[in-house]
C-alpha cells in the first residue's frame, strides 16, 4: 500500500509541475517584456525601473508596459519560483523574459541595456 501512495504523490506532483509550467509559459507569452518579481528585492525594484514598471520613467522604450508578477504577493508564487528555477536554473529574482526569451536577472537586464 505504501508503494501505491507514493506512485500516486509523485504522479499528482507531476501534474502539478506540468499545471505549473503551462502557467508560466503563458504569463511569459502575456507581454512583450515579463518580469517575475518580489516587492521587497531591491535587485526587481532596479529592473521594474528601467521598463517603467510601477510608475517610474521608463528608461527603455516599450510598447507596452511589462506584465510584472508579484510572487511573494501570489498563491502561486513558490511554485511558479520552483517552475521558473527548473526551466532556467536561475534561483534568485528578478527573472525576465523579453519576447518570450529568458534574459537572466538584474545585471543581464542591466548590461543589455547599456548596450543597446
Amino acid at each position: 500500500a505504501g508503494a501505491y501512495v507514493a506512485a500516486r504523490a509523485s504522479r499528482a506532483s507531476q501534474v502539478e509541475r506540468d499545471e505549473c509550467h503551462r502557467l508560466v509559459e503563458e504569463l511569459i507569452a502575456s507581454a512583450e517584456v515579463v518580469i517575475f518579481s518580489k516587492s521587497y528585492c531591491p535587485h526587481c525594484a532596479k529592473t521594474k525601473a528601467l521598463f517603467g514598471a510601477n510608475g517610474n520613467t521608463a528608461k527603455v522604450t516599450l510598447e507596452t508596459p511589462p506584465h510584472v508578477i508579484e510572487l511573494d504577493h501570489s498563491r502561486d508564487g513558490p511554485a511558479i519560483q520552483a517552475c521558473l528555477l527548473r526551466m532556467t536554473g536561475q534561483r534568485t529574482v528578478p527573472s525576465v523574459w523579453i519576447k518570450g526569451q529568458h534574459v537572466g536577472g538584474n545585471s543581464g537586464v542591466q548590461a543589455l541595456a547599456e548596450s543597446g
